[in-house]
C-alpha cells in the first residue's frame, strides 16, 4: 500500500500551521513598524509642546479702506476693475463736475460783489471822516465866536447838531466797513468750500493696495458716506491669532513665531509677536456674554493676538487678508 505526502493532502492540519508560522514574522515586523512610527511622532509631538504653543485659529489681516463719496452726486466715469492694483493718490471715481463748477463760479461772484461792497464802504467812510473833521472844526471856531456873542446861540447849536451828526455818520460807515469785511471772510470760506465740494467729485484711492468688492458703475447715483469700493491696503500685513486663555501666560511680545500659511503649505514665515488684546473676542461682539445673567457656563475664551511678520514675502508667495494661518509661538 502506498503511502502518500501529509503535506500534499487537502485539509491537512499540518499545512495551516506552517502558514502561520511563516505569516507571523510579518506582522510582528508591521507591528514593529507602527509602534515605532507612533512612538516617534508621540515624541515629536510632546517636544513641540514643550517648546511651542500653537493654534489654527488665526487669520492674516490687513487695512481695509472704504471708499466713500463725501459729497452726493451722479458717477460720470470709474477707473478702476476689481483687483487692480493702484498707488495712492489715483483717482478712482469721477462725478457729475458741472453742478459744482457752477457753484463754484456762483461763490467767486459773490466774493468779488463782497469785495466791491468793501470798497464802498472803505469810500464812505472816508466821505464821513472829512466830513466829521469839517463839522468838527467849525464847531470849534463857532464856539469862539458863541464865546464872543459874535453868534446867536441857535446858530451854535445848529453847527453842533452837525458836528454830532457827521460823527454819528462816521462812526456808522466804520461798522459798515466792518461788517464788509467779514462778509468778504465769509464769501471767501464760501469759495473755498466750493472748491472742496468741487474736487470731491474726484475719488481717490487714500494709500496702496488692490480693488476689491467694487459697488459702483457710471451713472449711479452716490450719497455722502455710502461704501462705494473696499480698497485692501498693500503697505502692511499682519496675522490676528486667537489663542486660548489657558495658553495666555506663556505667550508675550518679541517671542518668535512660526508661520503656515494653508495657501502654501510647504513655505514657513517667520513673524513675532507684537501686542495681546486687552479684551477677549466674546467681548466685542453684537451680545457680548453677560455672566451676572444667571445663565453662566464656563467656557474657554480667546484672546486674539497680533503677529507681525519679521521677512517680507517674496513675489512667488502673495499673501492676502483673510487667508487661514496656523502659528506656532516658540516659549523656550
Amino acid at each position: 500500500m502506498e503511502q502518500t505526502d501529509s503535506k500534499t493532502i487537502p485539509g491537512n492540519p499540518t499545512s495551516g500551521k506552517d502558514s502561520v508560522k511563516a505569516s507571523n514574522p510579518l506582522r510582528i515586523i508591521i507591528a514593529g513598524v507602527v509602534i515605532t512610527v507612533g512612538l516617534i511622532w508621540g515624541g515629536m509631538s510632546l517636544y513641540h509642546s514643550f517648546q511651542y504653543v500653537d493654534t489654527d485659529n488665526a487669520q492674516i489681516e490687513g487695512d481695509v479702506y472704504p471708499i466713500i463719496s463725501r459729497i452726493p452726486g451722479t458717477v460720470h466715469e470709474v477707473l478702476v476693475e476689481t483687483n487692480q492694483q493702484v498707488k495712492k493718490g489715483d483717482t478712482l471715481i469721477i462725478l457729475d463736475i458741472p453742478d459744482y463748477r457752477i457753484k463754484r463760479e456762483m461763490a467767486e461772484a459773490a466774493l468779488q460783489n463782497a469785495r466791491a461792497s468793501v470798497l464802498a464802504a472803505e469810500a464812505n467812510a472816508g466821505a464821513a471822516s472829512a466830513t466829521e473833521r469839517k463839522l468838527g472844526a467849525d464847531l470849534r471856531r463857532n464856539s469862539t465866536l458863541r464865546q464872543q456873542d459874535v453868534i446867536s446861540q441857535a446858530e451854535f447849536d445848529a453847527i453842533r447838531a452837525g458836528a454830532d451828526a457827521s460823527s454819528s455818520q462816521h462812526s456808522a460807515t466804520v461798522g459798515q466797513q466792518k461788517a464788509a469785511a467779514a462778509q468778504v471772510r465769509l464769501k471767501e470760506a464760501e469759495l473755498h468750500n466750493a472748491e472742496l465740494q468741487l474736487s470731491y467729485t474726484n475719488i481717490i484711492a487714500p494709500a496702496a493696495g488692490h480693488i476689491s468688492k467694487k459697488n459702483i458703475e457710471p451713472g449711479q447715483y452716490v450719497t455722502p458716506g455710502q461704501q462705494l469700493i473696499a480698497l485692501v491696503g498693500s503697505s502692511e500685513l499682519w496675522v490676528v491669532a486667537n489663542f486660548k486663555e489657558t495658553q495666555l501666560d506663556k505667550i508675550h511680545p518679541g517671542l518668535p513665531v512660526t508661520i503656515k500659511v494653508d495657501a502654501f503649505p510647504d513655505k514657513e514665515f517667520k513673524g513675532k509677536v507684537e501686542s495681546l488684546s486687552a479684551g477677549t473676542g466674546a467681548k466685542f461682539t453684537l451680545l457680548p456674554p453677560d455672566n451676572a445673567s444667571g445663565n453662566f457656563i464656563k467656557v474657554t475664551q480667546r484672546v486674539p493676538v497680533k503677529i507681525v511678520f519679521t521677512e517680507q514675502p517674496d513675489k512667488d508667495h502673495q499673501l492676502a487678508a483673510g487667508m487661514n494661518v496656523v502659528v506656532d509661538v516658540k516659549i523656550k
